[in-house]
């Protein structure tokens, strides 16, 4: 068993690390989060690890319950004046356990799947936990709250290349624990590092 906490609280902390060395171009790049730059992915970070779940529901009833206008109303209210503000209130909920209602792996899968939002786009190479990134696939596989997973992934045989993971009948796609963990949660371009028959039909089903 992950210790979740310890884990997300290092996963910030090197993700601040990496976002202090960005231009200001790369801050405006576009994520794989696409709707999101990635100052607002690191925003949406920063919100979600300050949200109790009184708070989420105060905070979504006023938005109408419209999850979209939810998420980019919190991201609003964590961005600060600038890149610079923006980090420091990343770096400054590191240490927090604080969450939204919900499992507790999914908050781990938020910070990891975020950070490779992230750092994809901008070609930042990072090693994840290897049994973090598998709970956070296990967690995936069975829920489709939010991001659709346990749809999306319907009728294909998925197996890790570098873990101890397989999951699911059919066509079969294979490839490294986090580019599975990515294509899961619909981001289609991290498919490129997939192989199998199943692969286009995970990739359709991404955005």
């Amino acid at each position: 068993m992950v210790d979740l906490w310890n884990v997300i609280a290092a996963e910030r902390g090197a993700l601040a690390d990496d976002l202090a060395a960005l231009t200001d171009e790369q801050w405006k790049a576009r994520s794989l989060c696409t709707d999101w730059t990635v100052r607002r992915v690191v925003g949406h970070l920063t919100a979600t690890a300050r949200l109790t779940p009184r708070r989420f529901v105060s905070s979504f009833a006023r938005s109408g319950f419209s999850i979209n206008r939810f998420a980019n109303n919190e991201i609003d209210k964590h961005l600060g004046p600038g890149n610079v503000a923006t980090l420091a209130n990343f770096r400054g909920v590191q240490d927090l356990t604080t969450s939204p209602p919900g499992p507790k792996q999914s908050w781990l899968g938020e910070v990891i799947v975020h950070a490779e939002d992230i750092r994809r786009p901008l070609g930042i190479a990072h090693t994840y936990p290897g049994d973090a990134v598998q709970e956070v696939a296990e967690f995936y596989k069975t829920s489709n709250a939010l991001i659709g997973t346990k749809t999306r992934i319907s009728g294909l045989s998925l197996m890790a290349t570098d873990a101890d993971f397989r999951h699911g009948t059919g066509e079969e796609v294979a490839g490294p624990m986090l580019s599975l963990v990515m294509a899961m949660t619909g981001r289609s371009s991290t498919c490129d590092d997939l192989t199998g028959p199943g692969v286009e039909t995970l990739r359709s089903r991404g955005r």
